[in-house]
């Protein structure tokens, strides 16, 4: 199967230069992009974004430009339009992939392991339309989830009426959430399917494959600058 790696990024972020800013003495972006590169299955290598110099940091590391239109770079354009845009220019450059890695430039917390593991996932069956890493979070289970009413006190987002639901939360059903570094999309099953996915990632289909983390987080301010720094370090990534 043909295995693509789609590092994705735009430039009018609230932290400014975000993706490129300097972590242990490379582009933030540079981590995801050569996780991906040390992946042997994964052939080809291309980046998109809006911004002229995350172009280039990703082209530094081997990734063909893929120019971004405005629209698709504004902070409310959908990345799935943006990822169906990228197919586009790779099927006009003859690369038509059935497996792709849409990697996340703003999060360093990525290991080729990872990025493996979730290409051999699809492999093993090609019924599942994604693989992605998810970490465990019992705190903040959605059955614990508070919203507004309309009189401005706390409601629940369930209904639970006949159910008893325990306040411990061991005893609540294991809770995911994405780690949003990188999603590894069998095409067929997912962008490429009539058949409606999980919102709101709907693109990513619906026989989700989770690949289970301790750790994870993406960059939003200079704190998490120096927190990706430490996982680095910490975890001895290095390529």
């Amino acid at each position: 199967m043909k295995i693509v790696a789609l590092l994705t990024g735009r430039g009018n972020n609230t932290l400014k230069d975000k993706n490129i800013l300097p972590v242990a003495g490379h582009p933030l972006l540079y981590y995801p992009a050569m996780a991906a590169k040390a992946c042997p299955a994964i052939s080809d290598f291309y980046v998109s974004s809006d911004c002229p110099k995350i172009l280039q940091a990703a082209a530094d590391c081997g990734y063909k430009k893929i120019v971004r239109p405005d629209e698709l770079a504004l902070p409310t354009a959908q990345h799935v339009d943006a990822i169906i845009h990228a197919l586009g220019v790779m099927k006009d450059d003859g690369v038509e992939p059935d497996i792709l890695v849409v990697l996340l430039a703003n999060s360093a917390i990525v290991k080729k392991e990872w990025i493996q593991e979730s290409i051999d996932c699809i492999l093993a069956n090609p019924d599942i339309s994604a693989a992605c890493p998810v970490e465990m979070d019992q705190d903040h289970h959605p059955f614990r989830a508070k919203k507004l009413r309309a009189d401005g006190c706390l409601d629940t987002f369930f209904d639970f009426t006949g159910q008893k639901v325990s306040t411990n939360r061991q005893d609540l059903c294991e809770c995911f959430f994405l780690c949003h570094n990188f999603w590894t999309l069998n095409l067929k099953q997912s962008i490429y399917s009539n058949i409606p996915g999980q919102p709101p990632w709907s693109f990513m289909g619906n026989n989700i494959k989770p690949i289970i983390v301790e750790d994870c987080f993406d960059v939003h301010d200079m704190d998490d600058i120096k927190k990706s720094e430490t996982w680095i370090e910490n975890n001895h990534i290095a390529y």
